[in-house]
């Protein structure tokens, strides 16, 4: 009975804040898809709307146009779902871009009402590519400050997207207009001035290399598809390239080294020619009495 009268009494603690216990909605989508999380009611201006992933905070809307925040704006450093959330400010929706393996997990939905405080979970499920469709990975070696080139292999089909990330950090995108394209200046600017890109094959070139390049470069190539009901996409293949770049000072140093030793080595080889040349003389002076002595001079 004790027990009954606990529950009933959490229960009615519950109904009397105006708390709604959380509903599970169970999503499965393909990497590289976009998935939607639907909150199922329209915003009032008076409402409050935060998303959670695994008990962090990405996303967030309020009345206040300047509190509303997605991902490193509502907690800086935290930069796993960069450029890819989207807030609908009607309903509180929130729609993840170019999904990945690593988003899958529990996303936590909370309403904050006048009245009341709705909660709502959804379960993302992420399947990754099948093993076909990934490549093996290439391994690229080149020497600091020179160029290299990251060449898939392919032909760029005008309705494909190619996006190339380095260690999961978008750096280029080409598609079929032009005007879209982007290398580093107006994605992220860590290879500033020093990218570019092949619109026909898609390769990717790094100028002026640095050693802080060297890492995994992985290219995705997005491709369309489209029925009556809507239009998709979705990853086609997978291109991974693990490059890496030698430092020159230290090649120069390794250099420097080796001729030492090959000099040294050599004055030990001509000491041990005179040393040996001296003794064998004396040799023939103690075996023949007669012979002068011998100068220095004439060794």
């Amino acid at each position: 009975m004790t027990l009954f009268f606990i529950l009933l009494s959490v229960s009615l603690f519950v109904l009397d804040q105006g708390v709604s216990l959380a509903e599970t909605d169970e999503k499965s989508v393909m990497e590289g898809d976009s998935v939607t999380l639907n909150t199922g009611v329209k915003k009032t201006q008076q409402d409050r709307i935060r998303w959670y992933f695994n008990n962090t905070r990405i996303a967030q809307i309020n009345g206040d146009p300047s509190k509303i925040c997605t991902d490193v704006q509502c907690n800086e450093g935290t930069e796993r779902f960069r450029d890819r959330l989207k807030l609908d400010h009607q309903t509180g929706s929130l729609t993840i871009k170019n999904i990945r393996t690593t988003d899958s997990g529990e996303y936590q939905l909370k309403i904050f009402s006048i009245s009341s405080i709705d909660e709502k979970v959804f379960s993302v499920s992420v399947l990754g590519l099948p093993t076909a469709e990934q490549d093996k990975m290439k391994t690229k070696s080149v020497k600091q400050g020179e160029p290299v080139t990251l060449d898939p292999g392919v032909t760029n089909n005008p309705n494909d997207v190619m996006r190339w990330y380095f260690d999961d950090t978008f750096i280029a995108e080409i598609t079929g207009d032009p005007n879209k394209n982007c290398t580093d200046f107006h994605c992220p600017e860590r290879f500033r001035d020093r990218l570019k890109v092949n619109h026909q094959t898609g390769s990717l070139t790094i100028t002026n290399t640095r050693t802080t390049d060297s890492g995994l470069y992985e290219l995705q190539i997005i491709s369309s598809s489209s029925s009556r009901q809507r239009h998709r996409r979705s990853i086609s293949s997978v291109k991974s390239f693990d490059v890496i770049v030698i430092d020159s000072g230290l090649s120069a140093v390794v250099a420097g080294i080796s001729v030492t030793v090959l000099l040294l080595m050599f004055a030990a080889v001509a000491v041990g020619v005179i040393y040996y040349r001296r003794r064998t003389v004396r040799s023939q002076d103690c075996d023949d009495p007669t012979a002068l002595p011998l100068k220095l001079d004439s060794i």
